[in-house]
């Protein structure tokens, strides 16, 4: 447990690859070590939410549950849920409606609904759709084990109440990931940032940031459990800002960058996600002077035209994004990037999108979530702009900035061949008991032959071969 001190919880949702979304969290050694009643746990869309799924598994741990990895034996079935897009929560009712046979199997067993679909939706899921028996939203998670209790007794409930001052700061996350070498630290809780196309600031709340020191001391106790990176989360990181209470001085996220990198030089730090208006030079020169600080940053673009942008209320033009782009080349040579992309915005013309093409291919990002607009009900775009671009036409700028983004993705990934990276070792690979994969300090996933090393060593690869995706090597003479 931390000092309970105001944490920050800004971060923007990551959209997980397709193969995580609905990922249930592995922990055999709560299953066997609990006695009473079993919970499950599914984690839909953003890193954020993995995270919180570990704060709300070491809550209901403490109040006698244990945690079960098959969702027909527990008796409270959780899904954490992503409200970004329409079809995230459409994946999250038909996934309900799956889990009716457990209903059917233990009558008792009850299904809640966490996180920012559950924020948006509120009582509507019990009282008029009935899907499921509790609603708890992002800022709500300490009144999980009140909410059973009144489930049980057949009342209502529901707690989506959005909090200025809840970081869990004095709530140590059980880590679910059973690789033990990875770890998340939420840095910040909220959004202030208003984009008119997000459902966040509605369901996630204000920024607030968290004690560093409680951040810091979170890291080196995974350190001395083995874990040899962690990233740091948050809506938007660069708006990291706590004050210190015993001397009124401000941390920035800069300063807490490097806090942490000091913990121990063999903790890889990262962070995500960055906002092109915040992320200042002294965070680029924090990476530089910081082996361990990873030369890798996300940063959305959303739009490569600022007519788009300005209708998104991102508050940068394209120009600024790109002068970013060259302070991280030139201050982080060998930064790999990453980006959001969303077609067919309200009002986008073909000329627009022609600049979003464009923007791409100037920048060459190593990797690009990309998405066609899905207006969400109460943001700022549903109410004052009308989503006038047609489905078949986002669909096929889309297709455009996908194929445009795998010709880069290729480029940049074929460009590594012939080099040799310091990788960290997660895990092995899943196509071969033989190797093992881990990923170099630009973000790019790594395979090569397991031969001695361990989950959690750093080797030396030097690469052979490449996908779009995976660069393939084997292991260099190491140093």
């Amino acid at each position: 447990m931390y000092d309970n001190n105001p944490t920050l919880d800004a971060l923007r949702q990551e959209p997980l690859p397709e193969d995580k979304q609905g990922e249930a969290l592995q922990s055999p050694h709560l299953e066997t070590a609990a006695t009473g009643r079993k919970f499950y746990i599914e984690s839909y869309g953003c890193q954020m939410n993995f995270s919180d799924s570990e704060i709300v598994a070491s809550i209901l741990h403490e109040h006698g549950f244990g945690l079960t990895n098959n969702y027909l034996d527990a008796d409270l079935i959780l899904l954490n849920t992503c409200a970004i897009r329409d079809n995230a929560e459409q994946r999250v009712r038909n996934r309900l409606q799956e889990l009716r046979v457990v209903k059917q199997r233990k009558p008792d067993a009850m299904i809640g609904m966490l996180g920012c679909m559950a924020e948006r939706l509120k009582s509507k899921l019990v009282e008029e759709e009935q899907l499921v028996d509790i609603v708890c939203g992002p800022d709500a998670y300490r009144d999980l084990p009140l909410l059973v209790e009144k489930a049980d007794e057949g009342q209502k409930a529901v707690n989506v109440l959005l909090s200025r001052e809840e970081t869990y700061s004095d709530i140590a996350p059980l880590r679910l990931d059973a690789s033990g070498i990875t770890a998340f630290i939420s840095i910040m809780r909220g959004c202030d940032n208003m984009c008119s196309f997000c459902v966040v600031p509605f369901t996630r709340g204000r920024e607030r940031s968290r004690n560093a020191f409680t951040i810091v001391a979170e890291a080196q106790e995974l350190f001395d459990r083995g874990y040899r990176e962690v990233t740091l989360l948050g809506q938007n990181v660069d708006s990291y800002k706590w004050v210190n209470p015993s001397t009124e001085a401000t941390v920035s996220f800069a300063e807490l960058l490097v806090m942490v990198a000091q913990v121990h030089p063999d903790l890889r730090v990262r962070f995500s996600t960055s906002h092109p208006k915040d992320i200042t030079d002294e965070v680029l020169h924090a990476m530089a002077a910081h082996e361990n600080i990873c030369n890798y940053i996300h940063l959305p673009v959303q739009s490569g035209s600022t007519t788009v942008l300005e209708r998104m209320n991102r508050t940068y033009t394209r120009e600024w994004y790109l002068e970013r782009i060259d302070a991280i080349r030139r201050i982080v040579p060998d930064c790999g990037l990453s980006t959001d992309i969303i077609t067919g915005f309200c009002g986008e013309t073909e000329a627009d999108h022609q600049e979003t093409l464009s923007i791409m291919e100037l920048v060459q990002f190593d990797m690009a979530y990309m998405f066609f607009y899905s207006e969400r009900p109460g943001t700022l775009a549903a109410r004052k702009y009308a989503d006038d671009v047609p489905e078949e036409v986002k669909k096929r700028r889309l297709n455009e900035v996908i194929a445009l983004q795998n010709k880069y993705s290729a480029l940049q990934y074929s460009r590594d061949i012939g080099k040799t990276f310091k990788v960290l070792v997660e895990k092995r690979s899943k196509r071969s008991e033989k190797d093992m994969c881990g990923r170099t300090d630009q973000n790019k996933m790594v395979v090569f032959p397991k031969g001695n090393t361990q989950p959690g060593d750093y080797v030396y690869v030097t690469i052979k071969s490449a996908t779009s995706a995976t660069l393939i090597g084997e292991l260099a003479p190491q140093g």
